[in-house]
């Protein structure tokens, strides 16, 4: 057993703040010499990729989980804590949304709040005081009595606008003396994060901006001192779980890896690979031949539509995708994935060719198209189990099949459920041995997912 800092940021609502002040803690944590463990609570893929660029060591990115108490149980998430928070110094888990916020307006499961009980972790909270002085102290108690579970453990103070309004409200605070003020950092809209639809722009969108971390690191350090919050943590025990005698891989698996499809959780790949297969990445955009000998082809989500003139370019990988497919190997697709695998990608700016697997096309729209957690119940074998799988998700996108004759024939496997029970849409899209969905899958809901889809490789092998 080893013990680590470990403690969650949180927000009082999205956009205050608390993806910034959690990259510039990290960045500052790792530069004073920290190994630090990040992990993001919910189904977010984007932050996960900044905070592995924060905590690099010697430019080496440090990989982010995420954690999430409705996808998983309280099991899986203590397991994806100790595993990695055992290996470092500190655990910075940033939140999602607002601390309070999740699947529900009535309890708190898939919330920061849930996540921070899970873990039994202390909360610091973000709090935005732009326009306020004295009733940023009623907010801040607010939170605190609303669930006596949560632990939040001191506030850090965001835009605030000059040292007399840092004063103010730190005057404030003397009425909420259980909660200890850890920072007031000032406003600087030059160092927020760019963001589009999807959430932030990838770190590596053009290329990862280092510096842009270390920046982030100063600002935080004008207004708080990382050493004086650690240390008024309790150290936070990590238990890594047990782990089997690593086997040699049986299978090999292409992984679509670049900027275009970049969307993927760090345990599904573990998972991949503890059940016997290799992962070999390759890109859609630059290469022009699949990896040699795969057996299965994992295409994950991302921003294919911004490089949909690219990939329509590159006919020689698209076509190489389709044999590949066409041959009967195991294919999974998420989102992203799906799109590259359909007849076109229509965007603002025209119709680009994708690898025409599926006889459809894929159309992008200015407002969301779906979003919200999923569960999925298959209705038939899949690459994934045999029918009546079931797994937890996530969906988010901004595109969706053009509603034609062609879309309506395609075979689908998913019976799908969210936040108000059954959807009654059409979902898990089957080519041959080919599973196409927009939905995000984390394959921590059920362990038998990866363990499947490395099987049905074994099983083409023969």
């Amino acid at each position: 057993m080893s013990t680590v800092k470990a403690f969650v940021i949180a927000g009082t609502h999205s956009g205050c703040g608390k993806t910034s002040i959690s990259l510039g803690l990290m960045a500052s944590l790792a530069r004073r010499g920290n190994r630090v463990r990040p992990f993001k609570c919910g189904p977010d893929f984007i932050d996960p990729g900044h905070h592995a660029l924060a905590c690099a060591v010697d430019a080496v990115p440090v990989p982010s989980h995420n954690l999430d108490g409705w996808m998983l149980d309280p099991a899986t998430n203590l397991d994806i804590f100790n595993r990695y928070a055992a290996t470092g110094d500190v655990a910075v888990i940033e939140g999602v949304m607002g601390l309070f916020d999740g699947f529900s307006g009535t309890e708190d499961s898939g919330s920061t709040a849930q996540m921070a009980k899970i873990l039994g972790l202390p909360v610091i909270l973000v709090v935005d005081a732009r326009s306020m002085a004295r009733s940023a102290a009623a907010l801040v108690a607010g939170y605190a009595d609303f669930d006596p579970e949560v632990n939040i453990a001191g506030v850090i103070f965001n835009r605030v606008g000059s040292p007399n309004h840092a004063e103010l409200l730190r005057e404030a605070m003397t009425l909420v003396p259980d909660i200890p003020v850890l920072g007031v950092l000032p406003r600087d809209e030059a160092i927020a994060t760019p963001s589009r639809h999807l959430g932030l722009v990838t770190p590596d969108q053009d290329g990862p901006d280092l510096d842009r971390y270390a920046r982030l690191a100063d600002w935080v350090e004008t207004g708080l001192d990382p050493d004086r919050l650690l240390a008024s943590l309790p150290e936070t025990a990590a238990v890594p779980p047990f782990e089997p005698v690593p086997q040699l891989p049986r299978v090999t698996i292409g992984l679509a890896r670049d900027n275009a499809f970049c969307f993927y959780y760090e345990e599904n790949l573990r998972l991949l690979r503890e059940a016997g297969a290799r992962l070999v990445e390759f890109s859609p955009l630059a290469d022009v031949h699949l990896p040699e000998h795969i057996d299965g082809l994992y295409l994950g989500g991302g921003y294919p539509e911004l490089y949909a003139f690219e990939l329509g370019q590159n006919t020689r990988i698209r076509r190489a995708i389709k044999e590949f497919c066409e041959s009967g190997r195991p294919v999974y697709a998420e989102c992203g994935g799906f799109m590259l695998l359909m007849n076109d990608i229509i965007t603002g700016r025209g119709r680009y060719a994708m690898a025409g697997v599926f006889p459809v096309r894929a159309e992008m729209s200015e407002k969301f198209r779906a979003l919200g957690y999923r569960e999925i119940s298959t209705r038939a074998n899949t690459v994934l189990g045999p029918a009546g799988t079931v797994a937890r998700g996530h969906e988010f996108h901004y595109s969706a099949m053009q509603d034609d004759r062609e879309a309506a024939l395609l075979p689908a496997a998913y019976s799908l459920s969210g936040r108000k029970g059954h959807i009654d849409t059409r979902e898990g899209f089957l080519a041959g041995n080919t599973l196409g969905s927009y939905v995000h899958l984390h394959f921590g809901s059920n362990p038998e997912v990866p363990r499947a889809f490395v099987q049905a490789c074994i099983d083409c092998q023969k």
